[in-house]
């Protein structure tokens, strides 16, 4: 156990490192969602009025925001498994005394930290678009980024362990994940979705993320009144559902890519 644990935390301190020494690409993954909340929010808060969706339009943005902030890295620890493969480095990773679930656990929860982490700095700007800083309500918001990057980085894990070309997982990237960001309540209420559309975010693991995100910050300021996001067949189900759901769909995920991950190349 002891050198499973070991394994675990340094895979965790690589992914750490290599956030530390690249603060110009972990920058650069900011500038998306930061020009989309203050250029895209700032414009369209004119032409939205707030009685629409109960809030100003920048402080409704700015959950799925924070979802596209965490989504990014998460997404990038798939790349690199995928990249470790050709490079020759992940069979390097494979001669350790560990089994391959643990090696898959420490890029999970090294990719849950850096997505987290980044999630967090943009967390920081809560102010700017009205929201207090309340310690309670931050503590909450940062739990459900890290709910939601460990489960964004179990399905990019999945998918990469079922793939073995970089090219294919990028081309898979692009096809599905402007739908899933459109598709999760971040820049418009789900209600406002065709019926057909409804049942696709109802699975998106995106849209409780943001619905989690943004009921809990309905819970803890006063008269912010929010749209409804997730529905099952006209039934909003509670938080701690919504939370337990996206944990489970995380767990599946990570459990899965380790059983596929287990097999002999």
């Amino acid at each position: 156990m002891r050198h499973e644990l070991r394994a675990v935390h340094a895979l965790i301190h690589r992914d750490l490192l290599r956030l530390a020494g690249q603060p110009t690409h972990s920058a650069l993954m900011l500038i998306q969602p930061v020009l989309y909340l203050f250029v895209l929010g700032g414009g369209l808060a004119a032409l939205i009025p707030n009685s629409s969706l109960g809030v100003g339009y920048q402080a409704y943005l700015f959950p799925g925001m924070l979802m596209m902030t965490v989504q990014a890295p998460a997404i990038i620890v798939g790349v690199r498994l995928i990249t470790d493969r050709q490079s020759g480095y992940l069979r390097e990773l494979l001669m350790a005394p560990v089994s391959r679930s643990t090696l898959l656990l420490g890029s999970c929860a090294g990719g849950t930290i850096v997505s987290t982490v980044q999630g967090a700095v943009l967390l920081g700007l809560a102010g700017t678009v009205g929201l207090p800083y309340d310690p309670l309500l931050l503590a909450l918001l940062l739990g459900v980024l890290i709910l939601a990057s460990f489960t964004i980085t179990a399905l990019s894990l999945l998918l990469a362990v079922s793939l073995d070309r970089p090219e294919i997982f990028h081309m898979l990237l692009g096809l599905v994940m402007m739908p899933l960001l459109f598709l999760s309540g971040g820049f418009f209420p789900l209600g406002n979705l065709p019926g057909w559309a409804h049942p696709l975010a109802a699975a998106n693991p995106l849209a409780y993320g943001v619905d989690l995100l943004r009921r809990g910050i309905a819970l803890r300021v006063p008269g912010q009144a929010t749209a409804v996001g997730i529905e099952w067949s006209g039934w909003q189900p509670p938080l701690l559902l919504e939370g337990a759901v996206l944990l489970a769909g995380g767990v599946a995920a990570l459990l899965w890519a380790a059983h596929r991950f287990s097999r002999p190349e």
